[in-house]
């Protein structure tokens, strides 16, 4: 293992240590206009963008969308609750790997039930216990990334020597990228399921609704 492939190695473990989730304690529990909104996104997520002089977190463009394609609930006179950031949060991890409609199938039954609900369980309390998890993924995630790094250098002993370092790094994004990969179709598999019992939950209140209708109808006085 070369310097380089050391400081590559560790460039990402640290990386890794940096990624952080935002807590609800945070968020201002006041209710924002849309600019106060991408305003507080962008102090918090920038910092883990790719790009982060020039990526945009989130656009007035993004919310209006997120709420055209029923992603998100509309804001009370053009402004934004404490909840609505907290799904923002979670629309903003799921779209670099789902698309509009898988995001859309996996968040409905969050907010029919539990967005500004009378329940003792709501929202926050959903989003603190999934983000709960992070610190052990993080810790098995870079125990992962560290086994796959050095299957990937044990790679190409027969390539040319000039070309070994960069075939290696290849193969290590080739064995990360098939771990998400996998992982996504498992993903989609799932969302996939919940769509179907989404709609055969819809079709039987639909068949329920036409028959209690019939019922009336036939029997108008109640008898």
């Amino acid at each position: 293992m070369t310097i380089d492939n050391k400081d590559l190695l560790n460039s990402i473990l640290t990386s890794l240590d940096r990624i952080s989730h935002i807590s609800p304690d945070d968020i201002p529990n006041i209710d924002l206009y849309m600019d106060q909104v991408t305003t507080f996104m962008d102090s918090r997520l920038r910092s883990a963008a790719r790009n982060p002089g020039e990526d945009k977190i989130l656009t007035k463009t993004m919310i209006n969308n997120y709420a055209k394609n029923d992603l998100l609930p509309p804001p009370v006179k053009k402004k934004y609750s404490k909840e609505h950031v907290l799904l923002l949060i979670f629309i903003y991890y799921y779209k670099g790997i789902l698309s509009i409609s898988d995001i859309q199938t996996l968040l409905k039954p969050v907010t029919e039930k539990f967005f500004q609900s009378d329940r003792d369980f709501d929202l926050e309390d959903i989003y603190l216990e999934v983000f709960s998890m992070e610190e052990k993924q993080i810790q098995a995630l870079k125990e992962d990334v560290v086994r796959k790094f050095r299957v990937a250098q044990g790679t190409f002993q027969e390539a040319p020597e000039e070309d070994a370092d960069f075939l290696r790094r290849f193969a290590f994004i080739c064995t990360l990228s098939f771990d998400v990969y996998v992982k996504k179709l498992m993903i989609e598999k799932m969302i996939d399921d919940l769509s179907r019992r989404q709609s055969a939950s819809s079709e039987g209140r639909a068949d329920e609704k036409k028959k209690n209708h019939k019922s009336e109808k036939n029997n108008p006085d109640g008898e």
